[in-house]
């Protein structure tokens, strides 16, 4: 198997899922991590075994690399992305991939005029729940899809936003549906389609951030659907679940759990409930689930085999796309219909 050169940029919150993905993947390798904090920095370093750089174009210059992990704050997600592709390396992004559709497409293209590869972080569409719905899906079994629903009830405190400037912000992270709950409302498209149109409300009521702690959505897909999003990082007194639902004329699929990890119902002719749900992977131990090193797996496949990435940038888009088009019935106050024009900068006018 051939080996692929890592490099992590951003020694975070979220990059300990990444590093350690890295290392269980067989043909993986972590050779540079980079961040602007020292110690994080050091950290890493000692514990990877890895190069370090305190700037980021650093690491971008060594040939050892073949591959960028971004982990930074969303906001500067697209342009670190470009940046890397530009200089000829594969992009993992964290989600959101960028927090406007004008970084998005300028994400896709730049991988398109480079030749390289752009893949974006939504590891839960490896979770064995969900892929045994959309495997239902692909075979037909739920007959005409009638509607679904992804709800988020997850806590994030006062002392969650505090840990860094950044978070809850307009600029470099967003609210409740563009961080948490953005996984969720991945799965929700990918199950059912594109999507018409929407309308909205978001509400700030407790924490202490620019961004919403709870936003309600009500969608309506293209082939007639309709879909419900529910998000909030308020809920008492810690994280409660992650569920995603999905209705047709011939089956029902309930998965809950903490991380949309556990299925709940499988009602469909023919098969046996007790059994699908007695098949259960054990609970993750937080939020982030298992399915990084599916991503990663995945993306290293891809390039062997010249295809695109299970969640390339054009996949990646189109949650994107669908919290964006949120925020524009909130600050509009009306119906918003697809594909969106977007018209501002997220937070303005909010």
């Amino acid at each position: 198997m051939q080996t692929y050169g890592f490099g992590i940029i951003g020694c975070g919150r979220i990059s300990k899922n990444h590093m350690e993905s890295i290392k269980a993947v067989p043909g993986a390798k972590l050779v540079a991590a980079s961040d602007i904090v020292e110690e994080k920095l050091a950290k890493t370093v000692e514990k990877y075994e890895c190069k370090g750089y305190s700037d980021y174009h650093e690491l971008l210059a060594n040939p050892e690399v073949q591959i960028v992990n971004i982990c930074t704050e969303s906001g500067l997600h697209a342009r670190i992305a470009i940046e890397a592709m530009k200089a000829g390396k594969h992009v993992i992004v964290e989600k959101p991939m960028a927090m406007s559709l004008v970084e998005a497409d300028q994400m896709i293209a730049t991988a398109q005029t480079m030749g390289v590869k752009l893949g974006v972080v939504h590891q839960n569409r490896f979770n064995n729940a969900i892929v045994k719905v959309r495997s239902a899906l692909e075979k037909g079994k739920f007959g005409k899809l009638t509607h679904a629903s992804a709800v988020v009830r997850w806590n994030r405190n006062d002392e969650y936003y505090s840990q860094a400037p950044w978070r809850g912000t307009w600029a470099q992270d967003g609210g409740c549906l563009m961080n948490q709950s953005i996984h969720n409302i991945d799965l929700l498209q990918w199950m059912m389609g594109p999507v018409e149109s929407l309308f909205a409300y978001t509400a700030t009521n407790m924490r202490k951030i620019e961004g919403e702690d709870l936003g309600a959505v009500v969608l309506k897909f293209k082939n007639g659907a309709l879909g419900m999003i529910e998000a909030t990082t308020t809920i008492y007194p810690k994280n409660l679940e992650e569920t995603l639902s999905v209705f047709g004329t011939d089956g029902t699929a309930c998965i809950g759990g903490i991380a949309v990890n556990k299925l709940e119902s499988w009602r469909f002719a023919g098969d046996d409930e007790h059994a699908m749900l007695a098949d259960q992977d054990k609970e993750p131990p937080n939020v982030y689930g298992f399915g990084h090193a599916d991503i990663i797996q995945d993306f290293m496949e891809a390039l062997t085999e010249g295809r695109e990435p299970a969640v390339c940038g054009k996949e990646g888009r189109k949650a994107l796309e669908i919290i964006l088009a949120v925020y524009h019935s909130v600050k509009y106050k009306k119906e918003i219909t697809f594909p969106l024009k977007e018209e501002f900068t997220i937070g303005l006018g909010l």
